[in-house]
């Protein structure tokens, strides 16, 4: 079921949990979610708007979205994150064409790799797939996950926990479930 973009963080969060409940998973979207965003500010940040750029743009409706959520720390947090990426995509998109293309083509493609091999080890599809705000969600899922590491938001982190269950090792023997 698909949630709304305008649904709170808890039920993006949920939901999103939902397809990445294997540590390996996880570990690999650590990676893969900030090389795919490093690789679409590094497209968009060829295209002149203004005194700016589109990737700036993308960036500053993305963060009006993550702020209206309902989790102020985690929104600006994950904001916070989008701006770095983008601000390091810019250098790597001022060199030539090939360089510019290689730069941004080979970040998205590496980064979607580490997404394919940690939903292998998840056993199911990425969450994109059953629902396009997954796209916006996964940067916030990563941010989101490295707070609940160094201890933010454990009553979050429960919610979800009592709605998709722990994070735990697949046994890729079995089926996955």
């Amino acid at each position: 079921m698909a949630a709304s973009p305008f649904h709170p963080v808890l039920d993006l969060m949920v939901q999103y949990a939902a397809y990445h409940r294997d540590r390996r998973n996880i570990a690999t979207h650590f990676i893969g979610i900030p090389l795919i965003v490093l690789a679409i500010g590094v497209l968009l940040a060829r295209v002149p708007l203004g005194g700016f750029t589109v990737a700036w743009l993308v960036w500053a409706l993305s963060t009006l979205w993550y702020l209206t959520r309902g989790s102020l720390v985690l929104g600006l947090a994950t904001s916070v994150v989008n701006a770095v990426l983008i601000a390091l995509a810019h250098p790597l998109a001022a060199g030539s064409i090939t360089s510019w293309l290689a730069w941004g083509i080979g970040a998205f493609v590496i980064g979607w790799i580490f997404q394919f091999i940690g939903h292998y080890y998840e056993g199911k599809k990425p969450a994109f797939v059953d629902d396009i705000v997954g796209l916006l969600v996964g940067p916030m899922f990563v941010v989101g996950e490295w707070l609940f590491a160094a201890g933010w938001g454990r009553d979050l982190l429960a919610q979800i926990e009592a709605r998709v269950g722990p994070t735990r090792i697949r046994d890729l023997a079995a089926p996955a479930g």
